[in-house]
């Protein structure tokens, strides 16, 4: 995606929000996600993403976008990266994740907003309010006392 003055901040709210998801993938051994992709398990990794990604969002919110790479060096540390197609109401995201062992990133390739406003921080709003909208809430035990 061509970067553009609100690239930065949308990529901030979408790691937040998905940080979750990238965390649990994170658990996963490297040498699965890289044999998966080397040996074009797609349907399998897809279902590894929406298990991730059903424990903190509604179905259909976070998926594999058929496709990812993966670095491995000798004695180097390995990093997957994943296509991700993120569709909260209004709003469809592709974006690629990056996993390593210490941390995980996300860059936006495109951003498609099913009613786009000439305003684009309008537009970020959306897409802050869209990725809420779309996470389980979670009740606080104060809520659930009273």
């Amino acid at each position: 995606m061509k970067k553009c003055p609100y690239s930065a901040q949308r990529e901030r709210i979408l790691a937040e929000a998905i940080s979750p998801v990238a965390s649990e993938l994170r658990l996963l051994d490297a040498a699965d996600l890289i044999s998966l992709l080397r040996f074009e398990r797609y349907g399998n990794l897809a279902d590894l993403v929406a298990s991730a990604a059903e424990l903190y969002f509604h179905p259909g919110t976070v998926n594999f976008g058929l496709g990812g790479d993966y670095k491995l060096d000798w004695g180097g540390p390995a990093e997957v990266t994943l296509d991700l197609e993120i569709k909260p109401r209004g709003v469809t995201v592709y974006a690629k994740l990056a996993l390593a062992e210490h941390h995980a990133g996300i860059e936006i390739h495109h951003i498609a907003f099913e009613k786009p406003s000439a305003d684009p921080d309008e537009n970020t709003a959306l897409l802050a309010r869209s990725l809420q909208d779309a996470r389980y809430a979670i009740a606080s035990s104060a809520t659930e006392a009273a």
